[in-house]
């Protein structure tokens, strides 16, 4: 996987245009009224940036997505004139420690590097935004007077927002370098910013707006403090729900705004821990290493051995981030002998998703104090029985998948919905149903479980400082191994369960 990875905007504006239309031809088929319609919620990809001009309409370079690592030479550069060299000199009012994650240092590379952008924000034509930024705006009428915003949870996620403030920060954006004239406005994450401005929806309100993991944490009703979520995609978020107030982490994750359901509701607050690479490791055994060619081969190769047999994968292609938050680390295979084969390295790769995953659930119980008993969890990768299992096994604790594990999509539409000015339902506690479930309970010997996570964290410590920022800088460029077809999934998401969510889901 290329060090770069980019999308292209207008591509993913039109993969939204098209899941709408699409969208509304199966509302059709299902014979449910297009216009019954009452609003649409947006979620993106957090961290993910993009400029353009506001009044070409055009964006000045592609999307720079979240796990891009061509920053990191502009991470050190900031950390070599902090007090120290800390990397979390920020965190007490960003919640975020310096990472090529975030998405103030992928604008800072863009206004180091790209003469557009330079030319367009010294005019104050250009426009800053992660995805749900620039969708908002298109939708909205783009150029002939889109609305430019955006909302708490992906503000939180920039390293330019202050979550005590609850607003953007001058001395954050004077230490990155950026002009806060070319800086969304910030909204809640449930209330109508604008109306649709062209297609099937024309008029309809879009009224809903998360970052894709606090949707999944709404969409996961984990509204009371404490309880967790863990979604499995690309990577692998698990959060937290801490409740009104923030809380710093001593055990390498991170503090970040969950939701604000209205612009005169509280706001609540995470912990956070993230890993890279999830999902994508399948994509890379399939299409780097051609071993499977779907995941459910995947699943099918791994079943048949049932075990690694002593074989660790550490995936860490973008480096390391919670608990470690290390770019130098990158991807091992280790414990190889004459006998393994696809079959071990499938299962090993399937581990390697569930230890990481045991790592961040590890660092949130000593945050907190208070040990997990249990671990709801949602997203494509939950289709995976076998994981499912593996995870229950090295947790030594419940897996609770729900029916519908496309949750993110379902927070979104959640938030749309109870918006002022909609209010399809509420999201009040004794307003909401029971959730119907699927459970994995451990089912191997707590001994064995603790055996094969202490050399999976051998195998961690092998794959630490194997890289240099001097190769990074020089590393060639390459294509994203990313579709922005599921951004667009996410609005298609949103609208069926805003027209009748009881019909389609039976949870709301």
């Amino acid at each position: 996987m290329s060090r770069w990875v980019e999308e292209d905007p207008k591509e993913i504006l039109q993969s939204v245009y098209e899941c709408i239309e699409r969208a509304c031809e199966k509302l059709t088929q299902l014979n449910i009224d297009v216009s019954n319609i009452k609003a649409v919620g947006v979620t993106n990809q957090r961290e993910t940036t993009v400029v353009w001009d506001k009044l070409t309409g055009e964006p000045l370079y592609n999307a720079i997505v979240w796990l891009d690592l061509r920053t990191q030479s502009t991470v050190e550069h900031l950390i070599d004139k902090t007090p120290g060299r800390d990397k979390n000199h920020l965190r007490h009012k960003t919640g975020l420690p310096l990472s090529t994650y975030f998405s103030a240092v992928k604008l800072r590379w863009l206004l180091d590097n790209v003469e557009e952008v330079q030319q367009a924000v010294a005019s104050h034509r250009a426009m800053f935004g992660t995805i749900d930024s620039w969708l908002i705006w298109c939708l909205t009428g783009g150029k002939s007077d889109g609305i430019h915003c955006t909302d708490v949870t992906n503000a939180s996620r920039t390293m330019l927002f202050n979550i005590h403030t609850m607003a953007w920060d001058a001395e954050l954006c004077k230490y990155f370098g950026v002009p806060m004239h070319i800086l969304p406005k910030v909204r809640s994450s449930s209330e109508i910013y604008g109306l649709l401005k062209a297609g099937a929806l024309t008029g309809i309100p879009i009224s809903g707006c998360l970052g894709d993991q606090s949707a999944a944490l709404v969409g996961q009703m984990c509204f009371q403090d404490g309880s967790v979520k863990n979604t499995y995609g690309t990577g692998c978020f698990l959060l937290r729900n801490t409740g009104t107030r923030p809380v710093m982490s001593n055990n390498g994750l991170l503090t970040t705004v969950a939701y604000k359901m209205g612009r005169d509701k509280p706001t609540y607050y995470a912990l956070e821990g993230s890993v890279a690479i999830a999902g994508a490791v399948v994509r890379w055994l399939q299409d780097n290493l051609g071993i499977i060619s779907s995941s459910d081969e995947l699943e099918m190769l791994a079943g048949s051995v049932g075990t690694s047999y002593g074989c660790y994968f550490v995936p860490a292609f973008s480096g390391l981030y919670a608990p470690y938050w290390e770019p130098s680390a990158r991807g091992i295979i280790c414990g190889l002998t004459q006998f393994t084969n696809k079959r071990h390295l499938s299962f090993a790769a399937l581990e390697a998703v569930c230890f990481q995953t045991r790592e961040i659930l590890d660092a949130m119980n000593q945050d907190s104090g208070i040990p997990l008993t249990q671990l709801q969890v949602d997203g494509g990768m939950t289709t995976n029985k076998l994981l499912m299992q593996l995870q229950a096994d090295i947790l030594c604790i419940s897996v609770v998948k729900p029916s519908m594990p496309e949750t993110t999509a379902l927070g979104a539409a959640m938030a749309a919905g109870a918006a002022e000015g909609v209010r399809v339902w509420s999201l009040e506690p004794e307003d909401l149903s029971t959730v119907t479930s699927e459970r994995f309970d451990p089912q191997i010997k707590l001994e064995e479980s603790e055996f094969r996570y202490a050399r999976w964290k051998e195998a961690v410590k092998r794959s630490m400082n194997w890289e240099t920022t001097h190769t990074v800088e020089t590393e060639s460029r390459g294509t994203s191994i990313f579709s922005s077809i599921p951004l667009g999934f996410y609005i298609i998401g949103s609208m069926l369960m805003l027209v009748g969510a009881k019909y389609l889901t039976g949870r709301l």
